[in-house]
């Protein structure tokens, strides 16, 4: 018997039923895929301190290829809010500096509130600076994913501690150290 080929996408609009319940694009990507919105923010000059809430000197990083997706973030007073409801992945780039050798201990945090009033910490990270001549710095990354219901209320701000003083290190001309990303994952 001789081998039939059958073009299963012809006459079709919209998503085609696959096994196991789910959907496959007839034609591109029209229903969707791929990222909607992507912002970044970045600390604007060093905040020098043992512990912190961000809450000054946030820019967003615009200038030199860098840019926006969609709807950007919004900002006041270190409080994030979200143009829209979705799943939200936030990027919290902690870059430390220290001039002494005392700093052992560094924590980076992403906090999140519910109703727009009461922050908890989602998730921290933490680093240490070790006994370096040349060179005290060190980077404390951390990582989220918000499911964002309600853009009035469901907020995010950052901080961080040290045993000691250390420098939350700012921007150095177009170089950004400490960064803030957002990136919505989908709908909720």
């Amino acid at each position: 018997m001789p081998f039939t080929t059958i073009d299963m996408t012809k006459g079709i609009t919209g998503v085609t039923p696959v096994a196991n319940g789910g959907t496959a694009l007839s034609s591109g990507f029209v229903n969707g895929g791929g990222l909607t919105m992507s912002d970044q923010w970045y600390l604007s000059s060093s905040l020098d301190t043992t512990s912190s809430n961000i809450t000054s000197n946030l820019s967003q990083n615009t200038g030199n290829g860098r840019g926006t997706l969609g709807s950007a973030m919004t900002e006041s007073s270190g409080v994030f809010t979200f143009p829209s409801t979705g799943y939200y992945l936030i990027i919290f780039n902690a870059c430390i500096e220290s001039s002494s050798d005392d700093s052992r201990y560094i924590s980076a945090t992403i906090n999140f509130t519910t109703d727009n009033a009461s922050y908890t910490a989602v998730q921290r990270n933490s680093s240490s600076i070790t006994n370096q001549s040349d060179a005290r710095d060190t980077n404390a990354p951390v990582f989220a994913i918000i499911d964002v219901t309600d853009t009035a209320n469901v907020k995010v701000k950052f901080s961080f501690s040290a045993e000691t003083t250390v420098s939350l290190a700012g921007a150095s001309g177009t170089e950004r150290k400490t960064t803030f990303s957002f990136l919505r994952l989908g709908d909720t």
